[in-house]
């Protein structure tokens, strides 16, 4: 009788072992061995941590050519066409100054003792920023705010006015119409206001007029600055930049790079963009906690260790509260009724149970012994404080 076929068309195992006798037997066993084998070898790659890889950045996300950067830009104008909106010259008198001025230089000269009275114009301070490479011609976003007294910008019109650099020069001139990303309106006391109406911006509302030199195209080299100083980093840059180059970079400090670039301008610029995308692999941080006084925000790095210690922290509150009073006089006594406050003060002091903290070498071990305390970010910042001048915290506290 011919044995069953399965759905593969093979014969089942009992068929093959029917045939096969003990060498079918001894086949099977090696591959239920062999399958077991896999699965076990499965399970642990599944399960076995993985070793943790060296962070990866690129050249531009650490270092900047020297030289190379943003300029600040400010000026002094006025903001017209406001409805009614402006400042109130009596209590900002610069408004009516500068609008005099601009008057005379347009050929209008008011008479002695004459002062402009306008509700519609306001003096603003235009800021912008040069980015580098920047040429004559070329638009920038500005952005103005009040410095007087006026309720709103929304529909008004800057004119003309120079944007000087930390050298007294000006390299741009801004003029435009603003945008206001808000709204408002009052009557009758009343007021609604809807985001920020003192304050508003003029996409490409400026037009560089002069350029700045920057020191890219002169002499055989140029330096890199890290954004932050760390020796290991400055090394890691230079190592990338010869393994790609040839021995080219060499590391100054813990901030300089220097690179020997080629002299042809093309040749340079392609070979700063070669090398800006080159990657590195970076060291370990420094551990540093990051603490926030004002919001209580506490911020830890991979780089913090936690040594074995024992922390009690309690609570003090002290609750006020006051009652009214009323003192009544007697029936016929030509009394006054009399109202005050009776105040009651309680201070009450939670006890703080001693929990030891266990030494955390990775930064969930730490997070997990410092959740055990159950304090408030508020309380993190003074616990942590006590922890790193008993010696048992490895990092460096920065208070923002």
């Amino acid at each position: 009788m011919t044995p069953p076929r399965s759905a593969f068309g093979a014969s089942p195992p009992g068929g093959l072992r029917q045939r096969t006798g003990k060498a079918g037997s001894a086949a099977d066993a090696w591959l239920r061995l062999l399958v077991a084998i896999a699965f076990v070898l499965a399970s642990a790659a599944l399960w076995w941590p993985l070793p943790s890889k060296a962070a990866v950045a690129r050249v531009k996300e650490l270092a900047s050519v020297q030289g190379v950067r943003n300029n600040p830009l400010q000026g002094l104008g006025l903001v017209i066409g406001l409805d009614g909106t402006g400042d109130q010259t009596t209590q900002a008198p610069f408004t009516a100054q500068s609008l005099q001025a601009m008057l005379q230089q347009m050929g209008v000269t008011l008479p002695a003792g004459v002062t402009v009275q306008s509700k519609n114009v306001a003096a603003v301070m235009v800021t912008a920023t040069l980015p580098p490479f920047a040429q004559p011609g070329q638009p920038l976003d500005v952005a103005v705010a009040s410095i007087g007294n006026a309720k709103s910008l929304r529909g008004g019109t800057l004119i003309a006015t120079p944007l000087k650099g930390a050298d007294g020069q000006i390299y741009a001139l801004a003029q435009g119409n603003l945008i206001v990303g808000g709204a408002g309106a009052a009557a009758g006391g009343s007021k609604v206001q809807i985001n920020h109406l003192s304050a508003g911006r003029i996409p490409e509302g400026a037009t560089v007029e002069r350029s700045v030199p920057t020191p890219l195209q002169r002499g055989e080299t140029i330096r890199l600055d890290l954004n932050s100083n760390d020796f290991a980093t400055a090394r890691a840059v230079a190592k990338a930049i010869n393994a790609a180059k040839g021995g080219v970079a060499s590391a100054l400090d813990g901030r300089v790079v220097q690179v020997r670039v080629p002299a042809d301008p093309d040749a340079r610029v392609a070979f700063l963009a070669d090398i800006e995308n080159l990657p590195v692999e970076l060291e370990k941080r420094a551990a540093r906690i990051v603490l926030n006084a004002r919001t209580g925000s506490v911020v830890l790095n991979e780089a913090v260790t936690l040594g074995p210690c024992a922390v009690a922290h309690g609570s003090l509150s002290v609750t006020i509260s006051s009652t009214p009073v009323v003192s009544q006089p007697g029936p016929l006594s030509q009394g006054q009724t009399v109202q005050g406050e009776k105040s009651d003060i309680a201070i009450t002091q939670q006890g703080g149970a001693l929990v030891q903290l266990p030494a955390g070498a990775k930064l969930a071990e730490v997070v997990k012994a410092l959740n055990a305390l159950g304090a408030t970010p508020q309380d993190l910042l003074a616990i942590l404080q006590a922890i790193k001048s008993a010696g048992a915290l490895n990092a460096e506290i920065e208070v923002i």
